[in-house]
């Protein structure tokens, strides 16, 4: 499956979610509840996955802890919140970075229409090289 199949197959399941829930609920409770609908609809998944991390060689004690990784491919970062801001956008971006993963999903249940709390987001830093367009 590609990594555009999957976002798309995650993203149904936020909206059968937020469909089901609506807004103003617990991260928690969102990240149980979708993880129940992507075991239902057959993708495969891990919550809560701590990545370890070193800086300058060195391991670092505290994890990187993941909400989602769907299909081993697609980062899924929940919200529950007001209002999205650019660090979330970051957070994801450096998840990205330092998984080399290359699609990540920030999603915020606390909105009205899920389609307005959903951001993609691409690691244009996964090894692939762009080459300038001729002059």
């Amino acid at each position: 499956m590609t990594e555009n199949e999957v976002t798309e197959k995650v993203i149904g399941c936020g909206i059968e979610v937020h469909r089901a829930l609506g807004p103003g609920l617990l991260e928690s409770i969102y990240e149980e509840c979708l993880a129940m609908e992507l075991r239902l609809r057959g993708l495969s998944f891990e919550r809560q996955i701590c990545i370890p991390l070193t800086y300058k060689g060195q391991p670092v004690s505290i994890d990187l802890r993941i909400d989602l990784l769907v299909e081993q491919s697609v980062i899924v970062e929940l919200k529950a919140i007001e209002t999205v801001l650019p660090i979330h956008d970051a957070q994801l971006l450096t998840y990205l970075r330092l998984t080399g993963k290359a699609v990540g999903l920030l999603i915020n249940f606390n909105v009205p229409l899920l389609r307005d709390g959903i951001r993609r987001l691409v690691n244009h830093y996964t090894g692939l090289r762009v080459s300038a367009p001729p002059r």
